[in-house]
């Protein structure tokens, strides 16, 4: 049994609660024990993930979050940089699920975060999960 960090940017409320319940429920399913933590947005979550990291408390991280296209060039940043330094952390060899999704509208934001949908949360779970399994399997 590892523990997870479930680590979400609260702005979307509805969204990120379908995002939780997807992570949770495949945490859970898989015999894992998590908690989590919220940050004011996207761009947050990976310096969150680098702290808890320094703590030695958690085997993965699951990141969770929506970013929606809006008028200006802020969404470009926001989704790109989180996956950027998401992506230098799993460089790093730690196991982390990036659940943050990027949509153009809020119908495809709800399409994608909705558990018994596509479920990105759940998906982004099983992601931190395989990547811990791997890290196991090359400690050896």
């Amino acid at each position: 049994m590892a523990k997870f960090l479930i680590v979400e940017a609260r702005f979307y409320e509805t969204i990120n609660d379908q995002l939780l319940e997807g992570a949770r429920t495949a945490l859970e399913q898989a015999g894992h024990t998590h908690e989590t933590i919220t940050v004011p947005g996207a761009l947050e979550i990976p310096g969150a993930i680098a702290l808890a990291i320094e703590s030695d408390r958690y085997d993965g991280f699951v990141a969770i979050g929506c970013v929606i296209r809006g008028e200006t060039y802020h969404f470009e940043i926001v989704a790109g940089e989180s996956a950027r330094a998401i992506m230098a952390l799993t460089m790093d060899g730690i196991a982390i699920g990036n659940g943050i999704i990027t949509v153009e509208t809020e119908k495809q934001a709800f399409a994608r975060s909705d558990p018994y949908r596509k479920n990105k949360g759940g998906e982004a779970a099983q992601a931190a999960i395989a990547m811990l399994e791997l890290q196991e399997r090359f400690a050896d």
